[in-house]
């Protein structure tokens, strides 16, 4: 039998714990061995009141835990009217007492997993104060020598967690050097971003891979027509083959030629987009049962279905529209989950981020040059629909997937049917 007084021990910290945690919950990511590392975060007076970080636990979860579970209960019973910051505690930030290291080394989430969980939230969320309670692993010196994400300083101090920690700021919260680089940056005007994005992608198309041609696509659609010109003219006049090594990768390279051949009526580029969506057919002209390059991976509804969809729009054949919505079908027997996710391989049950962003594109792209008349719009796009529902579903606070910051999805696996 459970003692009387460890009873009321336990049951007063969960209490306790779920008063603090009676604010806007956010998961910032998860610990090496898939533990979520959760904040809480109490509103300020106003949308432009300054951001203190309270961060508890660096160690393990321990008595700098209940203290910030304390401060964040007793500040959200301070009126919103009279709460001159907001605040955002971290009570639990290392749950499995990980070594630590500021700023953390090695390969991002991979190596020092909680670091690079804690630095990089903390630096892109751009607090103007963070305060440690408790033992500090290199926090507070880690934020005052150096520029977190290139952003700016974040002035840092810790505290031992006896006494009052917030009650104890008697000098006003000032924006920090990181806060006023994030207004510089969200006052930027979308266009604006664009074009200085596009000054260090876009440049090159050595090597034909999608990655490259959204980036040169982009360019087109800021205006930025001859310099493209200039970067495909090997690929227009015949000295490189833009499909000499046939992948996924090179075939979706293939979108750029035909943002190209659009704007500019060039048969060369148009040239280009059917002998890459050729790959869909065979030799005397027949439809294959799929794409052949897809590789069971979802990334395929990017890869390979888009260009066929594109073609029919520079040529008007219906072939090419029909074999697009045969691949879409063909690809999702084999890896759309029942729940309306895609899976990222035939082999793996994983429903991955970027594995389900390639299916949401593929099929926007692919219903942007979609005749509204073919027999399959109408499926494509309830298809389309039903995987936005399905994401939307599992959409996290940040307005992200439900995954965390180092890429492993949250969302339960489902077996494929037999």
């Amino acid at each position: 039998m459970i003692r009387r007084s460890l009873l009321c021990a336990f049951l007063s910290s969960l209490l306790l714990h779920a008063v603090a945690f009676a604010g806007e919950r956010w998961a910032i990511g998860l610990s090496t061995s898939g533990a979520s590392i959760e904040a809480v975060a109490i509103a300020g007076r106003s949308a432009s009141s300054p951001t203190v970080v309270l961060v508890g636990g660096l160690q393990r979860s321990d008595q700098s835990s209940d203290a910030v579970d304390r401060e964040a209960a007793a500040f959200e019973q301070v009126p919103q009217g009279q709460r001159e910051f907001r605040l955002i505690a971290i009570a639990r930030a290392n749950p499995d007492a990980q070594p630590l290291q500021f700023p953390p080394s090695g390969v991002a989430y991979r190596e020092h997993v909680e670091s690079h969980v804690l630095w990089r939230w903390i630096a892109t969320h751009a607090p103007d104060l963070v305060i440690v309670v408790g033992q500090d692993p290199g926090v507070v010196a880690a934020l005052s020598q150096n520029v977190a994400l290139d952003l700016g300083e974040i002035p840092a101090r810790r505290v031992d967690g006896s006494g009052p920690v917030l009650q104890s700021l008697t000098e006003p919260v000032t924006p920090s050097n990181a806060h006023q680089a994030i207004e510089r940056r969200l006052a930027r005007s979308p266009r604006a971003l664009a074009e200085e994005l596009a000054r260090v992608y876009g440049q090159q198309f050595t090597q034909p891979n999608y990655i490259a041609a959204m980036a040169l696509v982009s360019r087109l659609r800021l205006g930025a027509r001859d310099d493209v010109t200039r970067v495909l003219a090997p690929y227009l006049d015949g000295a490189q083959d833009s499909f000499a090594r046939p992948s996924q990768s090179s075939l979706a390279a293939h979108l750029l030629f035909f943002e190209y051949a659009r704007r500019t009526g060039d048969d060369r580029a148009k040239a280009l987009v059917l002998r890459a969506a050729a790959s869909g057919f065979t030799e005397t002209g027949e439809p294959r049962e799929f794409m052949p390059l897809h590789g069971g991976w979802s990334d395929s509804l990017f890869m390979d279905v888009p260009i066929m969809a594109m073609a029919g729009a520079l040529t008007g054949e219906r072939r090419y529209f029909d074999m697009a919505a045969r691949h879409v079908a063909f690809m999702q027997q084999i890896v759309l989950r029942p729940d309306g996710l895609y899976r990222h391989q035939a082999s793996t049950d994983a429903a991955w981020g970027r594995g389900n962003a390639f299916p949401a594109l593929g099929l926007a792209l692919t219903l942007s040059e979609f005749p509204q008349t073919h027999a399959d719009y109408p499926r494509l796009l309830a298809s389309y629909r039903a995987h936005m529902a399905a994401l939307a579903r599992v959409q996290d606070e940040n307005g992200c997937g439900a995954t965390s910051s180092i890429g492993r999805a949250r969302i339960p696996n489902t077996r494929p049917p037999p």
